[in-house]
C-alpha cells in the first residue's frame, strides 16, 4: 500500500514540476516583453542642433493654416493699401514688384529650410521603420521559441503520461492479483 502511495506522490510531484517549468517560461516571456515595451515607450532623447530645431519650427509654421492665413492677410493688406492710397503714399505701386521680390525671397529661404526638416523627418521615419522591423523580428523569434518550448513541454507530458499509465497498469495488476487471492481463499 505504501508503494502505491509513493507512486501517486511521485506522479503528482512530476506534474507539479512540469507546471512550475511552464509557469517560469511564461513569466520570463512576460519580463522580456516588458523590457521591449519600456524601450519603445521611452525612446532615448534626440539631440538636435539649434539650426535643426529652427528648421523644424519653420517647417512646422510654414506648413500650417496659421501661416497661410497670416500670409494671405498680409498680401491682401499690401495690395489693398497700395491700390487705395494716393500714388504719392504708395510704397509699391501696381505691378507690385517689391511684393514679388519679398515673395520670391520668402520662397527661396523657406524651401531649403523645409527640405532640411523633411530630410531629418525622413531619417526619423527610417529609424522608426528599422525599429518596427526589429520588433517584428523579435516577436517572430519569440513565437518560434515559445513553440519549441511548448513542444518540449508536450513531449515531457506525454512521457510522463506514459510513465503514469505504466504505473497505473502495474498498480491494477497488483490489485487484480490481490482480488484474485481474496477470491480464491
Amino acid at each position: 500500500m505504501d508503494t502505491e502511495k509513493d507512486d501517486t506522490e511521485n506522479i503528482l510531484d512530476v506534474q507539479g514540476a512540469q507546471m512550475k517549468k511552464l509557469h517560469d517560461i511564461v513569466l520570463q516571456s512576460i519580463k522580456d516583453q516588458d523590457v521591449l515595451l519600456s524601450n519603445l515607450l521611452h525612446p532615448p532623447a534626440e539631440k538636435s542642433t539649434t539650426g535643426q530645431r529652427i528648421s523644424d519650427q519653420v517647417a512646422k509654421f510654414g506648413g500650417s493654416w496659421t501661416f497661410i492665413i497670416t500670409f494671405s492677410v498680409i498680401l491682401i493688406a499690401w495690395i489693398a493699401y497700395n491700390s487705395v492710397v494716393p500714388a504719392s503714399a504708395q510704397f509699391d505701386p501696381f505691378p507690385f514688384i517689391l511684393m514679388n521680390l519679398v515673395l520670391s525671397s520668402v520662397a527661396a529661404l523657406q524651401a531649403p529650410i523645409i527640405m532640411m526638416s523633411q530630410n531629418r523627418q525622413e531619417e526619423k521615419d527610417r529609424i522608426n521603420a528599422e525599429n518596427d522591423y526589429m520588433v517584428n523580428l523579435k516577436a517572430e523569434l519569440e513565437v518560434r521559441s515559445l513553440h519549441q518550448k511548448v513542444d518540449l513541454l508536450l513531449e515531457e507530458q506525454i512521457k510522463t503520461l506514459f510513465e503514469i499509465q505504466a504505473k497505473q497498469v502495474e498498480m491494477l495488476k497488483k490489485l487484480d492479483e490481490k482480488i484474485d487471492l481474496v477470491l480464491t481463499k
